[in-house]
């Protein structure tokens, strides 16, 4: 429901300091002081008055000082009863400056309620107490009609056009918070994908480093326990220990990737399966560099499939298939079958579940399954 324009308050963004540029809050405040100073000669340059009569107008021009500080206060607040009471305050000094022989006092007074109210109070409330300020100024001047008409008018001008002014200001005080907010919502929002790629990165990392440490150390433990010889069992440690070394390699790459510096996609397939026998990489299409979410994801989906193949598939021979299209690049990882290892059962089954996580995350898929021979893997990501 929209709010009426004749009870709307001016925003607090309005009504208040901020957004108000140096040279203009220095331009009113030298306003204030002028009219200030002429209030207090005024009240000195009456003849008809002695010096305590000067004195206790001095006394009411610190009052009506004192009562314009608190209507900018409880107009900024919002509390529409005070500040029409004080305002009724301004007007009853006006009036008895004027009874007192002090028209000049009177006459500012007067004009400074009228320009005050259409600026800072709701239009309802606004109109009637300028109006009354403004009919008091017209009563009591000195000046032609014609004059008195064009003051009047463009008092209550001035009035609006500050008011106009001031919501300008005020709609701009919001939207820049609101531009705030939303910068510092995405700010948090980076940060908390980017905490998110870290936790996942550093995860992949240990899990495939581990697990393949693990099916090499809890080999060399069922070989103890069965009492086979010396040299099986040492095989298994000194295969930990290359798995060990290997998840410390990849994790200084996953840091490495986390900086942006990452080596070339084919070289890293290409070394992945280096060290296992019947092992191919083939690369198809246009070679171009990709962005680093997605390399990362062709990265890790072919360390867990070969992992997969080392666990489920030993002895099968691998074929990798990286194919760069216009759109999309693909990893196909396909294994021939082979006997199971020794820690078939072993794990927790998510290695499939974190490389199609992952590959959704980026729109892109992953088809894992059997095929006519063994187990195949395919990977499409959009670049």
């Amino acid at each position: 429901m929209t709010e009426n324009v004749w009870t709307r308050w001016p925003s607090r963004e309005a009504l208040g300091p901020t957004g108000i540029s140096r040279p203009r809050r220095l331009l009113a405040w030298a306003v204030r002081l002028l009219v200030l100073a002429m209030l207090l000669w005024a009240a000195f340059s009456q003849r008809h008055v002695g010096p305590w009569g000067a004195l206790a107008a001095v006394g009411g021009i610190v009052v009506a000082a004192l009562v314009s500080w608190a209507f900018f206060r409880t107009t900024y607040d919002h509390r529409l009863v005070p500040s029409l009471a004080l305002m009724g305050v301004l007007l009853g000094i006006a009036v008895a400056a004027e009874a007192t022989g002090f028209t000049g006092p009177a006459l500012v007074i007067w004009c400074g309620c009228g320009v005050s109210a259409l600026e800072r109070l709701p239009l309802g409330a606004a109109v009637p107490s300028a109006s009354v300020a403004l009919a008091s100024y017209s009563a009591f001047t000195n000046d032609v009609w014609l004059t008195t008409a064009a003051t009047v008018a463009g008092m209550a001008l001035a009035g609006y056009v500050l008011r106009l002014d001031a919501e300008a200001r005020g709609g701009a005080q919001r939207l820049l918070a609101q531009e705030r907010a939303a910068r510092a919502a995405e700010a948090e929002s980076a940060a908390l994908a980017e905490r998110t790629r870290i936790a996942r990165e550093i995860h992949d990392v240990l899990a495939h480093s581990l697990s393949a440490q693990l099916v090499h150390l809890e080999a060399a433990r069922l070989l103890i326990e069965n009492g086979a010889d010396r040299q099986r069992i040492l095989e298994r440690v000194v295969a930990a220990r290359g798995m060990a070394r290997d998840g410390l390699a990849e994790t200084r790459q996953a840091l490495s990737a986390l900086r942006g510096e990452l080596t070339p996609l084919e070289d890293f397939l290409t070394g992945l399966v280096s060290g296992a026998d019947g092992a191919e990489v083939t690369v198809t299409g246009e070679r171009r560099p990709l962005p680093a979410e997605a390399s990362q994801a062709v990265r890790r989906v072919a360390q867990e499939a070969l992992t997969n193949v080392r666990k489920h598939a030993h002895g099968a021979r691998v074929d990798v298939r990286l194919d760069y299209s216009e759109h999309q690049v693909t990893l196909d990882v396909r294994d021939s079958g082979g006997r199971p290892g020794e820690l078939d059962g072993s794990g927790g089954g998510y290695g499939l579940l974190g490389m199609r996580e992952r590959a959704e995350l980026l729109g892109g898929s992953l088809d894992a399954g059997p095929d006519e021979e063994g187990f195949v893997v395919t990977l499409k990501v959009p670049v």
